[in-house]
């Protein structure tokens, strides 16, 4: 009688249990709760999980509340109703306009989401109406026909485990490795073959290394999306998917890293390839450091999206360290400036590495731009280490893009050369210049230009075609050997300054003033004699054309 007493006490409790669970759509916690809920073993009930669904027939909303229930178990989407909300008016803000709905996984399943429809939540129009496609996508056409072919005995369990479910875990090991073997091999094919129409020569040896080593993550990339694609088909319970799919998503992210890390090198090894045909060197320069930043942001996009996979809000920790980001750069202005200073050096190039620049505070040959400051090695040696954001404003002179080397220089003849040698003096240089096998013989000037405190002043104004200052140096010194030569031939003399004093001749003394020889004759002969030494001297190259 007790036995009897206490049986229908039970009963009672459990139908009381029973009856105070009841269909929540008031929030989207409940909605989901609801749904969920109402398919657990031991509380399954349907038509009361299919209340989420809104608008379709009770018969057809069961099926797409079970569908939808398998498709969460089926990707290992455990749902933590911790962290989702219980407000009924939760709003997910887009621009100005307030949209109420909730997107359970954003990144792993974007398209399931819960919505406010009059008052009530439910699983939103755009979920409801992809359900059937998502469930297709995660159990094939090919699963069902296959499960019929199972044999009473494949349903047999080792280890919580049914048999059929480890034949197929097999089968799929197998399939993966030999698709990875297939992949790689054709991934290997088409990077040398892209390769080959870039650089126009056949890969060597370590080229060929890299492409295999390029080759091989990507195609157990490929092999970790095939387990990722036909998992699910295996049909393991909800905590095995979790971690299982957990563990895909981390391998792929890696994966993906080490990909994108394997095809920089490569990128960069044709583009430092590239910049060595190239005349200038600054780019040479920007090898290195567009291979640091390209590096830095691959880490730091792996690094995200690994810490979204555990659970954590990406966005916020985004937006804390831009917060950090922004006070840290307040506090290093003149970092962040001279990073702003090398962006603007390689836009706008205003030098190559080895050219030769001219400040107002330095001068000397460019060596080497990095990130923070340019090294400049001055004509004794000594370096200058320059902030990027000072050189980017300032005024430089690049001595580098010269077209020719450009030298002015002025003779001073004493006053009282005669006219006539003047005349042969101005001649002389002029054909001296264009006897020179280094100078530009459509550009110099060779004029008497004035009179100076002490001397005759000539100018003198040459354009050698070497841009080396060695070689530069080299010409000049041809250039006034051979004018003192035709100074010394024709009787003229340098002046210096000096001071003119008059005092009486007497006529058994000799004056100091020199004689000089105006004959026309010898004036022709000698320029003509020392012009032909030169030539003789500096013969031009067949090779170099007058400019």
């Amino acid at each position: 009688m007790k036995k009897i007493i206490f049986l229908l006490l039970f009963v009672n409790q459990l139908s009381f249990t029973q009856e105070t669970v009841k269909v929540d759509l008031s929030n989207p916690n409940a909605t989901i709760q609801t749904h969920l809920y109402f398919l657990q073993n031991n509380t399954y009930q349907p038509e009361k999980s299919a209340k989420t669904i809104y608008g379709l027939p009770k018969k057809q909303a069961i099926e797409k509340a079970i569908k939808l229930k398998k498709i969460l178990d089926g990707k290992g989407l455990f749902i933590d109703l911790n962290k989702v909300p219980n407000n009924p008016n939760y709003s997910d803000s887009i621009g100005y306009i307030n949209v109420y709905k909730y997107v359970i996984f954003p990144l792993r399943m974007p398209q399931i989401s819960v919505e406010k429809i009059n008052g009530k939540w439910y699983y939103s129009q755009e979920t409801v109406a992809q359900i059937d496609a998502i469930y297709n996508q995660v159990f094939p056409w090919y699963v069902h026909k296959l499960q019929k072919l199972i044999p009473v005995s494949g349903y047999k369990r080792i280890f919580g485990i049914e048999l059929w479910q480890i034949a197929g875990i097999l089968f799929l090991m197998i399939f993966t490795v030999v698709m990875v073997i297939i992949v790689k091999k054709i991934i290997y094919w088409v990077l040398e073959t892209l390769q080959r129409k870039i650089t126009h020569k056949a890969s060597d040896f370590e080229e060929k290394l890299a492409l295999k080593r390029l080759a091989h993550p990507i195609s157990l990339f490929v092999g970790i999306n095939i387990i990722d694609i036909a998992f699910p088909s295996l049909q393991f319970a909800i905590d095995i998917n979790t971690w299982v799919f957990l563990s895909i998503n981390i391998a792929e992210t890696v994966f993906l890293i080490y990909i994108l890390l394997k095809l920089v090198k490569v990128v960069m090894g044709i583009y430092a390839d590239y910049t060595q045909k190239t005349d200038s060197k600054l780019d040479d320069q920007l090898v290195p450091i567009l291979n640091n930043f390209l590096k830095g942001i691959v880490f730091v996009f792996g690094f995200f999206k690994i810490l979204r996979l555990f659970g954590v809000d990406a966005t916020t920790l985004l937006a804390g360290a831009t917060i950090g980001g922004l006070a840290f750069a307040l506090a290093s202005q003149d970092t962040v400036k001279n990073l702003i200073g090398t962006i603007m050096i390689f836009i706008d190039k205003p030098f190559h590495i080895g050219d030769w620049i001219l400040t107002s505070e330095l001068e000397g040959t460019v060596e080497k731009v990095g990130f923070r400051s340019t090294r400049v090695r001055a004509a004794d040696t000594s370096i200058f280490q320059i902030p990027n954001s000072k050189l980017s404003e300032i005024v430089i002179n690049n001595k580098g893009m010269l077209l020719f080397r450009r030298y002015r220089t002025e003779l001073g003849l004493r006053y009282d050369t005669p006219p006539e040698l003047i005349e042969a003096f101005v001649k002389g240089v002029r054909e001296l210049i264009l006897a020179h096998p280094d100078s530009r013989k459509d550009a110099y000037n060779v004029e008497f230009i004035g009179f100076g405190d002490s001397a005759l002043l000539i100018m003198v104004n040459v354009y050698f075609r070497s841009l080396d200052w060695n070689f530069e140096q080299s010409s000049k010194h041809k250039l006034h050997l051979a004018i003192v030569k035709l100074a010394k031939e024709l009787g003229v003399e340098f002046a210096f300054p000096s001071t003119t004093v008059t005092i009486e001749n007497f006529p058994e003394k000799n004056g100091l003033n020199p004689k000089y020889d105006t004959n026309q004759e010898r004036i022709a002969a000698a320029v003509s004699s020392v012009v032909n030494g030169f030539i003789e001297e500096n013969p031009t190259e067949k090779s170099e054309s007058d400019i």
